[in-house]
């Protein structure tokens, strides 16, 4: 698997850059994980959108899905000029029926349930479902294909269920929106101490910070996680690319 980061930052993208969206490959296969803020404008730099295979949203909030809209407008566009009649498939829960339903547009886009403690097959990728600890439902995914296992715990403050859920992954992609001397906890997400602690505990091979935030240095998270986990660890960054 190869992953490319397109956005790592919460709640919104700082200047030139892009709110969560990440581009995951397998086997020509191309999965895009959440569709945020500005993320269309910079998947372009890698592919174009008529490219990807498919979507998959964690949750509803804007910060991840405000380029769904933009991204069913470009595919209508192309198959206007083109004539092609490609539907590209994206992934969400039905914990709300109305932003879910907004999933599908027209021919262009369908919307496919996901739900926790059911697999999902998308490609060659094998995907479960963790729900995390957010305001919104929100749901953290385990993708494997290749006999490689990559973990995106999505929005969540911590929780024990992670240990488990991230077993001896071979990359653990993990928000990281709150330095150490702060709790995430009421706003439903984790600091790099939780971070830290999921890595370790759950012994995965790296660690990639992301959903950063736009305040202090944000390369004091990595020393802050380095205090308790003894694996690589970098932030998450546009155009990083990690084979898995």
């Amino acid at each position: 698997m190869q992953l490319t980061v397109i956005g790592c930052w919460g709640a919104y993208p700082k200047v030139n850059e892009a709110s969560t969206g990440y581009l995951l490959e397998y086997d020509g296969f191309r999965l895009l994980i959440d569709c945020g803020s500005a993320v269309l404008s910079k998947l372009q730099q890698f592919v174009k959108p008529t490219m990807i295979d498919a979507c998959i949203i964690s949750h509803y909030h804007t910060d991840h899905i405000a380029d769904i809209g933009v991204l069913q407008h470009a595919l209508m566009i192309d198959s206007i000029i083109t004539g092609s009649e490609k539907q590209l498939p994206i992934y969400g829960h039905t914990l709300d029926a109305g932003e879910f339903a907004k999933l599908t547009y027209k021919q262009y886009t369908q919307g496919v349930a996901y739900s926790e403690g059911r697999e999902s097959n998308i490609g060659p990728f094998t995907v479960s479902f963790l729900r995390t600890n957010h305001p919104v439902p929100c749901y953290a995914m385990r993708f494997e294909a290749g006999g490689k296992v990559l973990i995106f715990t999505a929005d969540s403050a911590y929780q024990d269920s992670f240990i488990r859920f991230a077993k001896d992954a071979d990359l653990l992609l993990s928000e990281c929106n709150f330095y150490e001397d702060m709790d995430g906890e009421n706003a439903g997400h984790m600091n790099s101490r939780d971070v830290g602690t999921i890595a370790k505990k759950a012994n995965v091979k790296q660690t990639v910070l992301t959903h950063l935030p736009q305040f202090r240095d944000v390369e004091t998270l990595v020393k802050e996680v380095k205090k308790y986990y003894n694996g690589p660890v970098q932030l998450a960054k546009l155009g990083l690319q990690i084979d898995v």
